[in-house]
């Protein structure tokens, strides 16, 4: 460890080295000057090249150092959603594996069980054996939610047609997926921010609006990947900065879509439901391949 610190002391970066060049450009300039000063001797030619290059260097930090403050909430935001996802996927895991490893055998023990249980206790054991297929459904249900592993293998409609059977199954929600075109080869990215903003709108929908219809859109259009996510439930009053008065779930649907230079608008008033439109615009790689297969 100290060996490798050492090393990058040896190696400093450029906007080190930059910035050492910079500070002793300056020294040296005041130096200079204050040498001059003393002699009473005119400023040569050189030395208001020295301070020329200091001014320079100086300016050109400044600079980087303004684009670098610019781009760091795009990179915190990137990275925690990054984070995130890491998190779900580690969490689904624990849950699936682990724990559902456990109550599955539990199930078998408390099968075991009740074939030698005495008759008066064969109702116990089979409320047990419902209480543990039910916990074993929910922990399926949220491994599920926390991690859509279907988004690699069904693809994006699918999946979103899954979750919501599962999440809406035992509510008075009427809802519809509307999808008139195939949605194969979306990229990984767009699909997860498609795939989260629908969840997100959908339990806000649920612990909120208290409504009874729901439709959700997805379409391709020439710009990009379209969602649209309507419900006719009590509204709300959309927040100007969703993270500054705490709308947690708006604002990550909108940092989501922000990441991947796309846009997301809120229409929505009290006693009107609520609209979400999203649009992922396609990254230049496959409008490129869009092109030549038009040209061919």
């Amino acid at each position: 460890m100290f060996s490798s610190l050492k090393t990058l002391k040896r190696c400093p970066s450029g906007a080190s080295l930059l910035h050492w060049t910079s500070a002793l450009l300056c020294l040296a300039s005041v130096a200079a000057n204050l040498f001059l000063y003393l002699q009473g001797a005119p400023m040569p030619a050189s030395l208001l090249t020295l301070q020329l290059v200091a001014m320079l260097g100086i300016g050109w930090q400044l600079h980087q150092a303004a684009r670098s403050i610019a781009m760091r909430p795009q990179e915190l935001a990137e990275r925690l959603l990054q984070v995130q996802e890491s998190e779900r996927q580690r969490l689904s895991r624990e849950l699936h594996d682990d724990i559902g490893q456990m109550l599955t055998a539990a199930k078998l023990q408390a099968d075991w069980l009740q074939r030698r249980m005495p008759e008066e206790l064969q109702a116990q054991c089979t409320t047990l054996r419902q209480t543990l297929d039910d916990t074993l459904a929910n922990v399926r249900d949220v491994s599920a939610i926390l991690n859509p592993r279907q988004l690699a293998s069904l693809g994006l409609e699918a999946s979103l047609r899954a979750h919501l059977l599962r999440t809406l199954e035992n509510t008075e929600v009427h809802w519809s997926l509307q999808c008139k075109q195939r949605l194969d080869g979306i990229p990984e990215d767009m699909a997860i921010a498609a795939f989260r903003i629908t969840q997100e709108a959908v339990t806000n929908m649920l612990r909120h609006a208290s409504a009874t219809n729901l439709i959700v859109r997805i379409q391709r259009t020439p710009e990009g990947l379209a969602l649209s996510i309507n419900d006719d439930g009590a509204g709300f009053v959309p927040a100007t900065h969703p993270a500054d008065e705490g709308q947690r779930g708006m604002s990550g649907m909108v940092e989501r879509t922000h990441l991947l230079n796309g846009n997301l608008t809120v229409h929505s008033e009290p006693g009107k439901g609520t609209q979400i439109n999203a649009l992922f615009p396609w990254p230049p790689r496959a409008l490129e391949r869009a092109n030549t297969s038009k040209a061919t």
